[in-house]
């Protein structure tokens, strides 16, 4: 399992640096953010280190993914919030501010005013077309 000595989280995971832990497997870990966005705000991360997406193997991507769920359940029972979202970011424009692969478990409540919401509004549907064209060579 590759770890990243400079990396906070590979230390969180290692037992290098406290942190409020709600689980802990064989492949992942969730712990409390201790700069959350609304209360409940969690952290869930594999154990083995990847910078994003990208990066992040198959095996890890999908345990981090299943934990958390299990930790979503946990925090909606803990607090019943009007909504839950799971975020991923990656890179600094995408608000990434730890280059380890990471799912937010971000409890939500009406009118909290968090600003990565959007509002609806229709786009050009033939642009979207020929842009999904072109992503689709991709894929």
């Amino acid at each position: 399992m590759g770890r990243d000595p400079d990396c906070v989280f590979c230390k969180i995971a290692a037992g290098e640096v406290p942190s409020f832990m709600l689980y802990e497997d064989d492949a992942t870990l969730a712990f409390m953010d201790i700069n959350p966005a609304n209360e409940g705000h969690a952290l869930v991360i594999p154990k083995e280190h990847a910078t994003d997406l990208y990066t992040v193997s198959d095996e890890a991507l999908a345990r981090t993914t299943l934990t958390a769920r299990k930790v979503a359940g946990a925090v909606t029972k803990t607090l019943n919030p009007d909504g839950l979202n799971l975020v991923q970011c990656n890179g600094p424009a995408a608000g990434q501010s730890v280059m380890h692969f990471h799912v937010h478990v971000l409890p939500r409540v009406n009118d909290d005013c968090l600003s990565m919401n959007w509002g609806l509004k229709l786009g050009d549907i033939d642009a979207i077309g020929r842009l999904a064209e072109r992503i689709r060579q991709w894929i």
